[in-house]
């Protein structure tokens, strides 16, 4: 394609953004311009089909910085997935196809949420793992199932988040030969240029990472084609440091900090259009010969996906096409679900479990930040990633939970991932992501209260369960024994979008007794009844089997009490009234006890045995005492 006609694409998308925010009033228009002419070049390599957005072997794009979503949505509505004019139009308002950023499962093609910056980085590593994990499934050394390429646009904010060093050195170190990073280097952030803040050599970060790094232009076509041609063929992950002019052909905001994140104004896009040769009057216009080479994309990508489904029935690919099948219809049905005859700690438990779904299920893979051995998640003699199912994610806990939710986006796959529950604090803006995007990613936590113990409060969770349970579509499940922590790993396969977290303790828990009304996949049950009780005792996990004993306490000082156990608080509370009264009995005084911060539980209870500071450094048990949870001390409360 000539790059007269390159330069006309570019100007569209450019001015497709411009009069997008200027109708909107908000939005940032300098990173869509200033990324025009790399955008044009990319369409021309990415392999990618409209028509079915889905395509298993579809080259993955991410838009790590998602504000400039004017980008976005202008390469859709010219690729052909869907978008109209009016949807452009109806930019950053309610309820549009177009929101202020792109979110998955909400604009057609969009492959994962992105905008808090650095995790559409992370997300890009994730699709490459991904993809090398099913092509080693896949894969044969004559043919390829799995052959296409992940691509990640980034800017200046995204490298600066420490999101994106993690994910970039695990990228590194796995050499992902089929990742490649467009960095829109264009010096400037909100606050002005990037010399405020920044000076390092970006160049030697990625190299010391084990990646390539090609250095151009990002406004000269010729460079920018040569630059991804050879990132293609490269052995490892690539860096194109692409020095780009925010706001490019802007007049006198051009490469200015002022473009960032506000509408550019009427009279500089008019003055714009008119020095690209554009109707400086007509808004949201595409010439007709840039939009029929972009709409190129439609029959290309079919023809391109119709070749590779084609491929998948020859002779050489016919097993491999089984394992791929196998990969994509996951049987629930062939997990031997484990029974639990001795008293154990859920994080016990859970390894046990983890291992029957994986042994069962081949998409099911997953690894813990350097905690295996503790999380107890290593799965058996089933191999390290790519090859085999234990991902080694190293102390990168915020890269980790991002990788996986990417993951779990990518198509066939069902991960997992885990560190203690204190550390959740350093992946909750992922978690939070796959609980906006309803990603089914599945959070193992464990050491999950002061029954730490000698770790201190440093290492003991206390907030947590509270602003976990706090974020909408999201299950925590703290299960009080092995059978309950059967019953979550069951109703969170059936969640498919839904992220949901086992939270395990590091202590040995006694086993239960069967519920006598209700049961776990409701969230909360009755577990233990007596007649004409005056008190209900409300609690999960390790503070079950207290509740049990403070009611055995309160029996023989002749005061009656029921015990309702919740491992799932979330879903407990989305249960209809004549549940809950079957299990919390009307007219009984409610106590819940946690040995957490847990304000939540007032929602059900009318008095809280909580912890209302940090722990301390002890023997659990000795912590226990100390803060209050022995059957004594709640005894004499109650």
């Amino acid at each position: 394609m000539s790059n007269t006609m390159r330069q006309k694409m570019a100007d569209s998308i450019r001015f497709l953004a411009t009069d997008m925010v200027q109708a909107a009033k908000s939005g940032h228009p300098g990173a869509p311009m200033g990324l025009a002419d790399i955008a044009v070049v990319l369409s021309e390599h990415l392999s990618h089909n409209p028509k079915n957005p889905d395509w298993l072997n579809r080259d993955r794009l991410v838009f790590s910085g998602g504000h400039a979503s004017g980008l976005i949505y202008s390469l859709y509505y010219l690729w052909g997935y869907g978008l109209e004019v009016e949807d452009l139009k109806n930019f950053r308002q309610l309820d549009s196809k177009t929101p202020g950023h792109p979110e998955y499962g909400h604009t057609e093609g969009i492959e994962i949420t992105t905008g808090p910056l650095g995790q559409g980085v992370a997300n890009a590593v994730g699709f490459s793992m991904a993809s090398k994990y099913v092509g080693a499934q896949g894969n044969s050394e004559t043919a390829a199932v799995i052959d296409h390429n992940v691509y990640v646009l980034c800017g200046d904010g995204d490298l600066e988040e420490g999101l994106s060093y993690e994910a970039a050195s695990l990228a590194g170190h796995l050499k992902l030969d089929n990742l490649i990073c467009i960095y829109d280097s264009n010096r400037i952030t909100i606050e002005g240029s990037t010399d405020l803040s920044i000076s390092e050599d970006i160049r030697g970060r990625f190299e010391s990472q084990n990646w390539e790094v090609l250095e151009i232009d990002g406004h000269n076509f010729d460079e920018i084609d040569g630059a991804i041609t050879e990132a293609k063929a490269a052995t490892k992950p690539v860096m194109i440091i692409a020095n780009t002019i925010i706001a490019k052909g802007a007049g006198e905001l051009e490469g200015s900090h002022h473009s960032h994140g506000a509408p550019l104004g009427d009279d500089i896009i008019a003055a714009a259009k008119q020095a690209a040769g554009f109707d400086p009057e007509k808004k949201f216009f595409v010439p007709e010969d840039v939009l029929v080479r972009f709409r190129c994309a439609i029959e290309e990508g079919d023809v391109a996906e119709r070749a590779w489904i084609h491929s998948l029935k020859t002779l050489p690919l016919m097993e491999q096409n089984e394992a791929l099948d196998a990969l994509q219809n996951p049987d629930f049905s062939r997990i031997q679900w484990p029974t639990f005859e001795k008293a154990d700690a859920t994080r016990g438990t859970n390894g046990v479990i983890l291992n029957a779904i994986a042994k069962a299920i081949p998409g099911f893979i997953g690894g813990s930040a350097d905690l295996s051995p503790s999380n107890k998640t290593e799965l058996k003699n089933m191999g390290v990633f790519p090859k085999g199912k234990n991902i080694h994610f190293g102390i990168r806990e915020h890269a980790m939970a991002s990788i996986t939710n990417a993951i779990a986006l990518y198509g066939p796959l069902m991960p997992f991932s885990a560190t203690f529950f204190v550390f959740s604090d350093y992946l909750k803006p992922a978690a939070r992501i796959a609980a906006l995007s309803g990603i089914q990613q599945f959070f193992v936590w464990t050491h999950d209260s002061i029954g730490v113990g000698e770790d201190g409060p440093t290492h003991q969770p206390i907030e947590h369960l509270s602003q976990f349970r706090a974020l909408p579509n999201f299950y925590v499940w703290r299960p009080a024994d092995g059978a309950e922590n059967v019953v979550a790993w069951q109703q969170a396969l059936e969640m498919k979008t839904s992220p949901s977290a086992f939270v395990c303790s590091r202590q040995t828990l006694p086993m239960l007794e069967e519920a006598k009304v209700g049961s776990a996949r409701q969230g909360g049950y009755l577990l233990a009844e007596e007649a004409d009780a005056t008190y209900t005792l409300i609690a999960s996990g390790s503070e079950v089997g207290l509740a049990l004993e403070v009611q055995a306490k309160l029996a023989e000082k002749g005061t009656k009490a029921n015990v309702v156990s919740v491992p799932c608080f979330d879903l407990f509370i989305e249960q209809n009234k004549a549940y809950m009264d079957s299990v919390i009995k009307p007219g009984t005084k409610t106590v819940a006890i946690e040995a957490a911060r847990g304000m939540e539980w007032y929602k059900l209870a009318d008095e809280l045995i909580n912890m209302d500071s940090f722990g301390a450094s002890a023997p659990a048990g000795e912590l226990f005492d100390k803060f209050g949870f022995s059957a004594e001390a709640i005894v004499s409360k109650i």
